[in-house]
């Protein structure tokens, strides 16, 4: 079977090797262009690209797929059996989603329909539910509303972030995959329509989503530091200085003090009221600085108890 096998990030590295290990054809690889990283503005692969130059597989890198005449000769010519998205960060345009007999599959971070869009991971640790998963599914126009053929599902622990679930999610994809391939090959006869009615969003995660606003419940705030780690970090802003929040834990009491008020500064942490329970930060990151334990961090400096954030 030939494949021509799209995605960018770590994310999608185990289905790439899953497939190559599985003796699957795999004819092109694409992924998104080489960027500029560290002091040096040295071009950087992407983990996908990393994968492919290891394995001798032909790379793609094009700018933009859509009205893309060059790259869709390519494609054509390889005349791939099916097509494998996996987090590839580009949309795929009509005349690429006809072109495999066998479909362009996706492998989604959600249980669909819920969470479509770019940070499905993110978002269902920000809500704070308690169990996600993958769906296997056919590409369409739409933004993930294509026919679902497979789902396997797995918990949120208390413990997760968004980088543990993204790790944990990325051998779930893998597997997923793995075991939806005989119905794929078949001609997914068991694929099944989404009920758009049902649809949620995830929206692609900016920085300013991070800033804590402590009138919310500590465990809205708690999921929110839990969901935006390992980027783009939420965040604090202390006597004018921006203070990133690595971590935080829900402590059971109530001061009655004003939400935001700092109610003890310690080795444990630093505990914050919110509107209704309070928040223990217990590592944070200052600017031009590396994280750190807030234990380690007071023994140089201060964090004045009783001020408001």
């Amino acid at each position: 079977m030939k494949i021509v096998f799209m995605g960018t990030p770590d994310f999608a590295v185990p289905t790439l090797e899953m497939l190559i290990e599985e003796g699957h054809k795999i004819e092109l690889v694409v992924t998104q262009p080489d960027k500029p990283k560290g002091r040096g503005n040295k071009q950087s692969f992407s983990p996908i690209k990393e994968v492919a130059i290891k394995h001798n597989l032909p790379v793609g890198q094009p700018t933009k797929l859509r009205n893309n005449t060059e790259f869709l000769e390519i494609i054509k010519n390889i005349a791939p059996d099916l097509i494998v998205v996996v987090a590839f960060g580009q949309i795929l345009p009509k005349e690429i989603l006809e072109l495999p007999p066998l479909g362009c599959i996706n492998i989604h971070g959600s249980i669909l329909p819920k969470y479509r869009g770019a940070a499905p991971i993110q978002w269902a640790v920000i809500d704070g539910e308690h169990k996600t998963g993958v769906t296997i599914m056919y590409m369409d126009e739409g933004l993930d509303t294509g026919d679902m053929l497979y789902k396997k599902e797995i918990e949120i622990l208390e413990e997760d972030n968004s980088g543990t679930l993204f790790e944990k999610m990325s051998e779930l994809g893998k597997e997923a995959l793995k075991e939806a391939l005989p119905a794929i090959i078949s001609g997914g006869k068991q694929r099944i329509p989404q009920q758009h009615e049902n649809a949620t969003i995830a929206p692609r995660i900016t920085k300013s989503l991070g800033k804590i606003d402590f009138n919310l419940p500590a465990t809205v705030i708690s999921n929110l530091i839990k969901g935006l780690y390992p980027w783009p970090i939420a965040f604090i802003e202390y006597k004018d200085m921006l203070i990133k929040i690595h971590k935080a834990c829900v402590v059971e009491e109530d001061s009655e003090k004003r939400p935001g008020t700092i109610v003890k500064v310690d080795k444990d942490g630093i505990m914050v009221q919110t509107s209704d329970k309070m928040l223990l930060l217990t590592e944070i990151q200052v600017p031009n600085k590396k994280k750190i334990a807030v234990s380690e961090y007071i023994k140089g400096n201060v964090i004045e108890e009783g001020y408001v954030l």
